[in-house]
């Protein structure tokens, strides 16, 4: 081959080194241009990266900060960032040459006969002595990109472990808020039995003396008798359903049950924000998920060209500087040095390599569907939680209303029943109406703050990807 010929083939696989990866496959999916949800609000202001102040609750900021310091899946979240980083390293490496000392020293001695060629031994010099330092230095030419490719899959690989931990934490602040808010509640609904479990036993005692009287039978008193049962058997489940609240929320903040805090605040004391859902698009680059799923695409796509690379021949190429002696104070005495090359191509594996090219390729077409699955459900997430909140909105409307007549429906027959204008059974009835009116509207105030929450989540909390940050 002559000089010119050898010079361009080295051009031609420097050029080769130095193309860049082809881009990751497009998700080939449009965003809808505006959220279909009525209660959409795409001018007002995005979470920001604290959304949960906006509850306007210090206890639950408190919980917040704790969980985030203590609770262990964000702490496995974060150990699988710095496994992530060391991988990344340990993939970068084989793009610098490898340099490394050897030092030896060895003594042979012949114990009986004459010894033979392989040995540095004989009958007349029964012992050898040999020392040797060694200065080894190996680099593989990166001609078609396989090592540059390995290291940028680790590093998309490192991006995606990063957004995987947000993610987590994301999700761990979410479930705090949601599961506070729920013991909240339960404290609501909690008060209110208590409240008609009294009432019933007031009435009870009206129905008493009303019996005592004449003026009342004794099934009348049975159905009141029953129905105080009926109210103190609520008390002692909610009472349990808070109790396992206060386990679950402890349980998301990595201690035990006792080391939790007492709540003081009530749940109407609770603000709920009026955020903005942004455009679809925007979506994109808010939700930590999303952005993981796409770069477990890049990933891939990188692997892709690993596998490509390992199909083509690989050169390598050696130096060795090294020195030796009989002595140990003359072992500078006799230096050297070598240098070798190396091509190794595949000829035949039986299919392997093309195998590993194929099932590269088909876990980057499934981390593409999974990336395109990842952006619909973003969509229909935040779709979802503009709706419940849209919904129970309007449910609100019509129950505080109807809390307002149930309570006065409740008075006037309590005062009728007591004048002897009104059958028990309108008191049992309009008593089971404000308790279900009263309980319900504790169950829509906190759909309505856990609509708040799904709503923050699905929106990416106030993450954003940053510029630069796909590595």
């Amino acid at each position: 081959m002559t000089l010119p010929s050898r010079i361009s083939l080295l051009s031609l696989c420097l050029g080769l080194a130095a193309c860049s990866l082809p881009p990751a496959p497009s998700s080939g999916i449009v965003a809808p241009a505006a959220w279909q949800g009525p209660n959409a609000r795409a001018s007002a202001p995005l979470p920001s990266a604290q959304w949960w102040h906006a509850f306007d609750s210090a206890e639950l900021n408190r919980l917040v900060e704790r969980a985030r310091n203590n609770a262990h899946d964000l702490a496995a979240a974060t150990a699988r960032v710095r496994q992530a980083q060391a991988r990344a390293m340990i993939a970068g490496a084989p793009l610098l040459p490898q340099l490394q000392l050897e030092l030896d020293a060895s003594r042979q001695r012949l114990l009986h006969g004459e010894g033979y060629d392989q040995l540095d031994v004989s009958r007349h010099q029964p012992t050898s002595t040999a020392f040797d330092m060694q200065l080894v230095a190996s680099y593989e030419l990166d001609f078609w990109g396989g090592l540059r490719a390995a290291r940028q899959s680790a590093l998309h690989s490192l991006d995606a472990s990063r957004f995987d931990r947000q993610t987590v934490e994301l999700t761990l602040i979410s479930s705090v808020a949601s599961t506070y808010l729920q013991g909240l509640a339960l404290q609501e609904q909690l008060r209110i039995a208590r409240l008609n479990l009294e009432n019933a036993r007031d009435v009870l005692g009206l129905v008493q003396t009303r019996q005592g009287a004449g003026a009342a039978t004794r099934m009348e008193l049975a159905q009141q008798r029953s129905l105080v049962a009926a109210q103190a058997r609520q008390v002692p489940k909610l009472e349990q359903q808070w109790q396992d609240n206060r386990v679950t929320l402890a349980t998301l903040l990595g201690e035990p049950v006792q080391a939790l805090p007492t709540t003081s605040q009530a749940l109407g004391a609770v603000n709920w924000p009026q955020l903005g859902s942004g455009v679809p698009s925007s979506l994109l680059t808010r939700r930590p998920d999303i952005a993981a799923a796409e770069a477990r695409l890049a990933a891939a796509n990188a692997n892709v060209q690993v596998a490509r690379a390992a199909l083509l021949p690989k050169v390598t190429l050696g130096a060795n500087l090294g020195t030796g002696a009989r002595t140990l104070a003359d072992v500078f005495g006799s230096s050297y040095y070598t240098l070798t090359s190396g091509l190794v191509a595949p000829i035949f594996n039986n299919g392997r390599l093309r195998a590993a090219r194929q099932l590269a390729e088909a876990e980057q077409d499934e981390l593409l569907a999974n990336y395109r699955s990842s952006i619909l459900a973003g969509f229909a997430d935040v779709e979802k939680a503009l709706n419940a909140i849209e919904g129970i909105e309007r449910q609100r409307h019509w129950q505080d209303q109807e809390l307002e007549q149930a309570r006065l429906a409740f008075e006037l027959a309590q005062r009728r029943y007591a004048a002897g204008a009104e059958t028990l059974l309108s008191v049992l009835d309009t008593q089971r109406a404000l308790y279900l009116a009263q309980d319900q509207q504790a169950t829509l105030r906190l759909a309505r703050l856990q609509g708040s929450v799904a709503l923050y989540k699905a929106l990416g909390g106030g993450w954003q990807l940053e510029a630069g940050g796909k590595g």
